[in-house]
């Protein structure tokens, strides 16, 4: 099976924007994209069938370190990878737990080896390395994977942050080594990519970008941002990957973030995003609409029988109506939290095929400046 395609199609004449189709043995994707987080292998509350047919998801996530620890590799490897775990047979990546045994894990002791930390399950204590990582990967069977890096956290000094790159570095040298040396186990071809780390400084952040772009793989992410640093801050160290990074690879930006942050970052090139934010915050009565966002639990709704969004292209969103959204939440009833998700998921994965459309039209720019302020607003 082949490797990893990345076509580029258009640059928007106005910004950094790009429109492009990553091809994989799972299918093939349209950037600029939007990944739903799947951490255990799952969407929260929604099933394969509405990620398609509601969502239209075109590729999801799961998570290393969750799915190390529950089921397990020996359960994913027994049922042939995740993609027949999960019935999900569209591309997935991987996330490579090293944000989460930093922000998750309890006791954690960094070394050169790699990582000794407790499960946040159970309290065991476990080893990451950057070669028991890949093999994990292996075994779930996404069919991109991630480099196992530090995330360090923000703010960092000078001297912490420096010394977290070259070990994010050293540690990405070696897990390449072992990537390399190991096969497929599905029979479907797997790729890696390497993360740009550096944290807010632009003579680590062009360093770390120029050595991720030397690797040569199929793809890049940008990882350590949206943690906590200003949006302006973010989008100036995105930009600056950006420029460094190769352009006939996939951008993909880790845990970003609000829909205007999506837009913001795609005019700077990224391709790809993740970000729990859409599921997480559906959960929490907070909808995003193409008319703004909406505070479902909130009483001027109690009689509002219109629908959730009749803007975008998506069944729930259109037939549901936010009184009946609202009388859920405030029941508490489950139902509630899958419309919600579904619906926020949706709008997100319509914003970014408009995004698409106008960067293939060469109006992004108008379009994405008229449309952030309406994102914003707050109904």
């Amino acid at each position: 099976m082949a490797a990893l395609q990345f076509q580029l199609q258009h640059t928007d004449p106005q910004s950094k924007a790009r429109a492009g189709e990553i091809t994989t043995d799972h299918g093939t994707i349209q950037t600029p994209i939007f990944m739903p987080v799947g951490t255990v292998g799952s969407v929260k509350s929604l099933t394969v069938e509405q990620l398609k047919s509601e969502v239209k998801a075109e590729i999801i996530l799961g998570n290393t370190y969750h799915l190390y620890l529950r089921p397990g590799t020996e359960v994913l490897e027994a049922a042939g990878g995740l993609h027949k775990f999960n019935g999900w047979d569209r591309p997935i990546l991987t996330d490579s737990g090293g944000y989460q045994v930093f922000s998750l894990a309890g006791n954690r002791k960094i070394k050169e080896e790699g990582v000794v930390f407790q499960s946040h399950i159970d309290g065991s204590k476990h080893l990451f390395t950057p070669e028991s990582v890949m093999d994990i990967q292996r075994s779930i069977g996404a069919d991109i994977v991630m480099a196992f890096d530090e995330c360090p956290p923000y703010p960092s000094d000078y001297t912490y942050a420096k010394k977290s790159m070259e070990l994010t570095h050293r540690w990405l040298e070696r897990c390449i080594k072992h990537f390399h040396n190991t096969p497929d186990k599905y029979g479907y071809t797997q790729n890696l990519f390497p993360i740009v780390q550096g944290s807010t400084y632009k003579d680590l952040r062009t360093a770390s970008s120029q050595f991720v772009a030397n690797t040569n793989l199929t793809g890049c992410a940008i990882g350590g941002l949206s943690v906590g640093e200003p949006e302006e801050m973010m989008y100036e160290f995105t930009e600056l990957c950006c420029d460094e990074l190769p352009i006939q690879k996939p951008r993909y930006l880790m845990g970003v973030g609000t829909p205007w942050n999506i837009l913001e970052c795609i005019a700077l090139g990224v391709d790809m995003f993740d970000c729990v934010m859409p599921t997480r915050n559906g959960r929490n009565a907070m909808l995003f609409t193409s008319k703004g966002v909406i505070n479902i639990d909130n009483k001027k709704w109690e009689k509002d029988f219109s629908p959730l969004d009749d803007g975008i292209d998506c069944h729930i969103s259109n037939y549901y109506s936010k009184a009946y959204l609202r009388h859920l939440i405030k029941a508490k009833e489950i139902t509630g939290l899958t419309l919600a998700s579904v619906h926020n998921l949706a709008f997100y994965l319509w914003l970014v095929k408009e995004a698409r459309k106008h960067v293939l039209a060469g109006d992004f720019v108008s379009w994405k400046n008229e449309l952030v302020p309406v994102l914003k607003t707050r109904l």
